[in-house]
């Protein structure tokens, strides 16, 4: 069976232009420190504090490019640690999210929804889904197959669009429960 890359998304920020211009000044970039698996998405220098009712997580990365609307993606531990419930949804699925506030070096923009705990997924092209026999939106499980802490994710939800990348993506916790380190792959079992 044809295995899949799984990588750890670590917390982040998703913003607008204007937000950024908020957050950073008119004359700001949002430049490319390195890009990322997905195609012409890219890790930026740019960070921000995430301020919840509890307690505030400094220097979060804002990935880029600009977003329809603003989002922030921490791991339930992190949702914790900011006093905000841990609301598991896919990217974009922001409506009833709780609240929160970023901080940056020019300003503060007050997100009245956005903060979630992503939902562990696969992003695929439909020659992928084809090859895998799976179809956008359908609930897989996959088996990651690491010493010491095997473990088999259920709920992931299979992501298809022309321009992805095979991938999965889990959060901090999710990967520190399954071991994951280095260069880690999974297959999907029904």
């Amino acid at each position: 069976m044809k295995e899949i890359l799984v990588e750890t998304s670590a917390r982040h920020i998703h913003v607008t232009e204007e937000q950024f211009k908020v957050l950073f000044g008119d004359d700001a970039k949002l430049e490319v420190r390195a890009p990322l698996s997905q195609p012409g998405q890219f890790v930026s220098f740019s960070r921000l504090d995430i301020v919840g009712p509890k307690k505030t997580i400094p220097n979060v990365s804002i990935l880029g490019p600009f977003r329809k609307a603003g989002q922030v993606e921490v791991s339930a531990t992190d949702a914790r640690t900011l006093g905000v419930p841990a609301v598991v949804r896919e990217s974009g699925d922001l409506a009833g999210s709780p609240a929160i506030k970023l901080v940056g070096p020019a300003g503060e923009v007050e997100l009245s929804e956005g903060c979630i705990v992503a939902k562990r997924h696969i992003h695929m092209t439909p020659k992928d889904a084809e090859e895998f026999g799976v179809k956008n939106g359908e609930i897989v499980k996959v088996e990651v197959d690491n010493p010491g802490r095997s473990l088999i994710f259920g709920d992931v939800v299979v992501r298809v669009r022309e321009d992805f990348a095979l991938a999965m993506h889990i959060d901090t916790d999710e990967s520190n429960a399954a071991g994951c380190a280095g260069t880690v792959y999974g297959r999907i079992v029904k």
